[in-house]
């Protein structure tokens, strides 16, 4: 009787190491799809709050674009009037140049309140994009040209890929060149006098071209990152803080976006991303903000 207990014992005893190993092997298992669904919903989480954030970001700029919009038109009306009885009063007083002189200078304002509506109208744009493959050696020499005054003023040098003018992307050209010419302003302002801008061009293998302009300045400090391209917000004496927040609505207008990041020897590079000549997925042009 001993010898059949102990091999039926040891049986017994090697079935239940089986099932508290197999146990085991459940229980890590169990654990393992715990830990990756726990990641999983925090990760869900942070990119549900940050298209929340997005889409709050959103809302507010459109009530503030057509807001903007409205004061604009409003206030152009009386500046052209203004313009005018300057422009008149100015030939009237060809044989008084001192009061001529202040009449210019009431014109000259009357000019830079006019390019700040200017500004606040691109801003709330929304007029329909014409969207259409286009080469971006023409655009890029269109905003050179643009850009050559102030890089001259400036004594900076501007250097672009030679092989740019071999891509195509799929946008609306007057208003890319309008993104391009604020962004490379914006780099020759932070590269300073004797500077250097670079722009870059790739494309990638999701169908999406992007065009990266670097320049050797200060750089962008990571907590003005997040609010630089927001609209009326600057660190400039001058200006109206909009040339950034037209850059990040045409960017998105054209299902695209707009990054700033360090550059590897310093400076700022803003990154335009906009869909590939090839890939002409539909945007919703109404997005205007």
């Amino acid at each position: 009787m001993t010898r059949t207990a102990e091999p039926t014992a040891n049986l017994q005893q090697n079935e239940l190491g089986n099932i508290i190993e197999a146990y085991s092997r459940v229980t890590e298992r169990l654990e393992q799809s715990h830990l990756r669904l726990t990641d999983e919903v925090e990760r869900l989480h942070r990119q549900l709050d940050e298209k929340n954030r997005e889409l709050a970001r959103k809302e507010r700029l459109a009530a503030l674009g057509e807001m903007a919009a409205g004061v604009a038109h409003e206030v152009r009306n009386p500046l052209g009037a203004i313009q005018l009885y300057a422009s008149m009063l100015d030939r009237d007083l060809e044989r008084l140049p001192e009061a001529q002189r202040l009449v210019q200078k009431i014109a000259g304002a009357v000019t830079s309140l006019d390019a700040v509506v200017s500004d606040i109208l691109a801003f709330a744009g929304n007029d329909r994009l014409e969207l259409h493959a286009i080469s971006l050696d023409r655009v890029l020499d269109e905003v050179l040209a643009l850009a050559a005054p102030q890089r001259d003023v400036l004594g900076a040098t501007i250097h672009v890929d030679a092989d740019a003018s071999a891509v195509q992307v799929h946008a609306d050209d007057r208003e890319l060149t309008r993104a391009l010419v604020n962004v490379v302003f914006n780099a020759l302002d932070a590269a300073g006098p004797g500077g250097t801008v670079h722009i870059h061009v790739t494309e990638g293998e999701d169908g999406f071209v992007t065009i990266a302009v670097a320049d050797d300045g200060p750089g962008v400090a990571p907590e003005l990152a997040q609010r630089i391209f927001d609209p009326f917000f600057t660190t400039k004496d001058q200006g109206t803080g909009l040339g950034l927040s037209i850059v990040h609505r045409i960017a998105e207008s054209h299902g695209g976006q707009v990054t700033v990041g360090p550059g590897h020897g310093g400076g700022a590079v803003f990154t335009l991303s906009l869909r590939g000549a090839g890939d002409t997925e539909p945007v919703d042009h109404r997005e205007s903000i």
